[in-house]
Parts: structure tokens; C-alpha cells; sequence
């Protein structure tokens, strides 16, 4: 699995940053997928999410810091994905950091830095929309 990490200043302190970071907003501010469904299970919560014909379900478990979510099942876009995302003060705001793991499962050169490009792009989307949010 290849991972990248995409991490951004935000001028908002954690108090008003961590509530903005739901399991739908975070499906949301990536931009690849619109959210379907959000489904609560006891210590998770799993959004199922779809663009064209491909449906994917994401299940995120809620840290101290931030979340931490996966793909879950056989369907998506990857073989697997894992997500961190935690919010640390930071000066007089906050400071975001996404990172990801990711594989494509295809037996092809250059696959996972094709899975890690991709991915560090809805990443960095992500933090901009929040940024914007703030």
C-alpha cells in the first residue's frame, strides 16, 4: 500500500474545525463521491457513498483526534483505503492532516503511484473545501 499525507493550516481554532468533520462532510469536501446514506453502528458509522454506477461503503470510527475510516467490502475504487484525520491546535487556528493509505491491487507498474496521485488529489480537495468552510 502507498501512503500520502496533505496537511493545511485552517484560521479556525479545533472547537469549531472538529465539528465541521462528520463521516458525510469528509465524503462531501473529497469531491469524488456523493453520499448515499449514513448508517450509525454502535462504535462506527458507515457511508455508503456512489458516483456513476460504482457504490463503495466507508466505515469511520471517531478519534480523540480525529477519525480514522476505511473502505469497506470489495467495492470502490481501490483495493483497500484507510484514512487518518486528525486536528491539533496551531498557533491561533488548527492544523489538519489527512493521511491515506492505499492500493490499487492491480499487478501493474506504476499502479500504486497512479492510487496514491488520485488519492493525494481528494485529499488536498478535502482540506480546501474545509478550509472554506471555516
Amino acid at each position: 500500500m502507498r501512503e500520502v499525507t496533505v496537511s493545511r493550516f485552517v484560521r479556525a481554532p479545533p472547537s469549531v474545525v472538529r465539528p465541521l468533520l462528520t463521516p458525510a462532510s469528509l465524503v462531501a469536501y473529497e469531491g469524488s463521491f456523493a453520499v448515499r446514506a449514513v448508517d450509525e453502528r454502535g462504535d462506527a458509522t458507515v457511508v455508503t457513498a456512489g458516483a456513476g454506477g460504482l457504490e463503495l461503503a466507508l466505515r469511520f470510527e471517531e478519534r480523540a483526534d480525529g477519525w480514522y475510516y476505511r473502505q469497506e467490502g470489495e467495492a470502490g475504487p481501490f483495493d483497500a483505503m484507510e484514512t487518518w484525520v486528525t486536528v491539533e491546535p496551531k498557533d491561533e487556528g488548527s492544523r489538519v492532516t489527512m493521511r491515506s493509505a492505499v492500493d490499487l491491487g492491480l499487478p501493474l507498474p506504476f499502479s500504486g503511484r497512479l492510487a496514491a496521485w488520485k488519492r493525494r488529489g481528494e485529499l488536498k480537495r478535502a482540506l480546501s473545501a474545509l478550509a472554506a468552510d471555516c
